[in-house]
């Protein structure tokens, strides 16, 4: 437990960031959220077919670890973005994330640029599979593979 304490513990500089910060309420509709301006910034969207969805991402300084590393929490990010992005029917509200098991393969550093593909696996009822694919764009090395389940609303059949 005391590693653990130890390595999340910050240094004098990155507590000097953190105190930086300023986090104002969100007004819905108006303006991104916190979550979507730090996490989702710089996702873009290059192809859509059904059941299919290809995006491009290059790894920013925010979302990188100690190490220079995108960090696995921004991976698991990625992967429950773009794998409910290619369920996610227009009108609904986005569908949520029941499972995900993740493969970390290797490692992207800061500025790689990383190509996501996610592909709908099947779907019963209000409950769908999907695998996302994260690769480095120009050396194709695997950086990450998940497998996701969502469940959310289906159109009404009347």
């Amino acid at each position: 437990m005391e590693k653990a304490k130890e390595w999340l513990e910050l240094n004098g500089e990155e507590t000097e960031t953190v105190s930086r910060l300023t986090i104002h309420p969100h007004r819905v509709g108006l303006e991104s959220s916190f979550y979507e301006d730090f996490a989702l910034r710089g996702i873009r969207v290059d192809r859509v077919d059904p059941g299919l969805v290809t995006c491009t991402f290059k790894v920013p300084p925010r979302l990188t670890d100690k190490n220079g590393n995108l960090a696995n929490g921004a991976i698991v990010n990625l992967i429950d973005v773009v794998g409910g992005a290619v369920v996610h029917i227009e009108g609904l509200p986005f569908s949520v994330s029941v499972d995900m098991s993740i493969s970390f393969v290797s490692t992207a550093k800061l500025n790689d640029e990383l190509e996501i593909t996610s592909r709908v696996l099947g779907q019963r009822g209000s409950y769908f599979g999907t695998i996302v694919l994260i690769r480095n764009k120009v050396t194709g090395e695997v950086i990450a593979e998940g497998r996701h389940s969502l469940f959310g609303r289906q159109h009404s059949k009347m």
